[in-house]
């Protein structure tokens, strides 16, 4: 005997995805927190990047700050390597 399939609300969806994109946890991780399965979330997550037009969390300074300074320090160990 199957069990009956679960139904979640849209707001429950959103909410989902907005903790998988404003934090950066991995799908994994809010989808067990949560009880969903990591692909429902994967694809809800999908759906709601097409709908809110990507929106993603916008890097403050110190952020684009770290990843420039992690994009110049890849380039020089990969022209050390190169060497």
């Amino acid at each position: 005997m199957t069990a009956a399939r679960r139904r979640f609300t849209q707001e429950f969806k959103d909410e989902l995805c907005r903790e998988v994109i404003n934090t950066s946890k991995p799908i994994k991780d809010v989808a067990t927190a949560y009880g969903v399965g990591a692909e429902s979330l994967r694809n809800w997550l999908n759906k709601y990047r097409e709908a809110n037009g990507g929106t993603e969390a916008d890097l403050t300074v110190s952020e684009r700050a770290r990843l420039k300074e992690l994009e110049r320090e890849v380039q020089e160990l990969r022209a050390e390597t190169a060497f």
